[in-house]
């Protein structure tokens, strides 16, 4: 029997001892691995995801029948299916950050679909950082972020505050949908502007975002919005195979509220038994090892429990049972 052959009898026993179907791998076709495998040269199984006839956003339908919807569609199931550590890394976020973003997108009005919004922005790291200079989880620029209420300088960054660039971001979202009372443009506005976006949809004479012709970072935006939903509302169907242990849990943390500069923040860390590097981790909006706070305004850090930063995986609880196979 050939290497490659070996190999996927291997991939669906695998799938098998999981008691978990992955349709897009074998489709409606009875897969024979002797008789079929022999004519690759390549010793994997590699096959496209299958595209769904429609999907809805945030109350709308988008019809993916149509050729190019189909089509770009297409293109972002696939490139979540094949960046595995990239779309694993996000899913295992996912388990820590939705609990957060979720109830703010709600208290808020936003309808929950745009939690997906965060994925392709950062892939839900706090810390993300682009060439341009956006930053954080929804992806700020300096400007942009002060326009929306964060606190942005040296000292204090709070587009890497997850809570307040929620709001924020929140604040930006609610304000585009006043314009454009359609969410999927609202989407296509947070990555082009809502400039461009009114002018495009003026020029084209087109009332649907997804029916504008656009520059390929925004054009793809929109669909890889709807692909993220997609993946991560069944990772199990595109191949994704996570157990409970293997997500992110939520850290638990105590509050301490300042009023007054930290001269030093790595000694207030030891004081609170903790080390510099812990603090940071919790705080990322803290961006200088000392705390200036001229103005007097009151902060909140959080400081991770003993029992937090030294978790039992085997107690994870998932955010979304569909997540994992146990």
């Amino acid at each position: 029997m050939k290497r490659h052959s070996i190999h996927l009898l291997l991939t669906g026993a695998i799938a098998l001892s999981v008691g978990v179907s992955l349709p897009f791998l074998v489709g409606n076709q009875h897969f024979d691995p002797e008789r079929d495998s022999v004519k690759s040269e390549v010793p994997s199984l590699v096959a496209p995801p299958s595209v769904p006839s429609q999907i809805e956003f945030a109350g709308q339908v988008i019809d993916l029948k149509r050729y190019d919807h189909r089509e770009r569609m297409d293109r972002e199931l696939m490139s979540f299916c094949y960046m595995h550590s990239s779309t694993m890394l996000s899913i295992k976020r996912a388990n820590r950050y939705f609990p957060v973003i979720e109830p703010i997108l709600k208290e808020n009005g936003i309808p929950d679909d745009f939690k997906y919004l965060a994925i392709i922005e950062s892939g839900l790291n706090p810390l993300a950082k682009s060439p341009a200079g956006a930053a954080g989880m929804w992806q700020f620029m300096q400007s942009t972020g002060r326009e929306f209420g964060l606190e942005v300088n040296a000292n204090i960054d709070e587009r890497y505050h997850v809570e307040k660039e929620t709001r924020a971001a929140c604040k930006y979202l609610k304000q585009a949908y006043a314009k454009y009372g359609n969410w999927l443009c609202v989407a296509a506005s947070y990555n082009a502007g809502q400039g461009r976006i009114s002018s495009e949809m003026r020029k084209q004479q087109v009332d649907q975002a997804a029916d504008l012709w656009l520059v390929e970072e925004t054009s793809r935006y929109m669909f890889r919005l709807l692909a993220a939903k997609a993946v991560f509302s069944n990772p199990q169907r595109y191949g994704f195979l996570l157990k409970r242990e293997q997500l992110y849990p939520s850290i638990p943390y105590t509050e301490v509220t300042v009023t007054k500069g930290i001269d030093t923040l790595a000694s207030f860390a030891r004081e609170q038994g903790i080390t510099f590097a812990q603090l940071k981790d919790a705080n990322p909006w803290l961006r200088q090892h000392h705390l200036q706070n001229k103005s007097g305004r009151t902060y909140v850090l959080r400081i991770p429990t003993q029992a937090g930063m030294n978790y039992d995986p085997k107690q994870i609880k998932p955010h979304n049972k569909n997540w994992v196979i146990n």
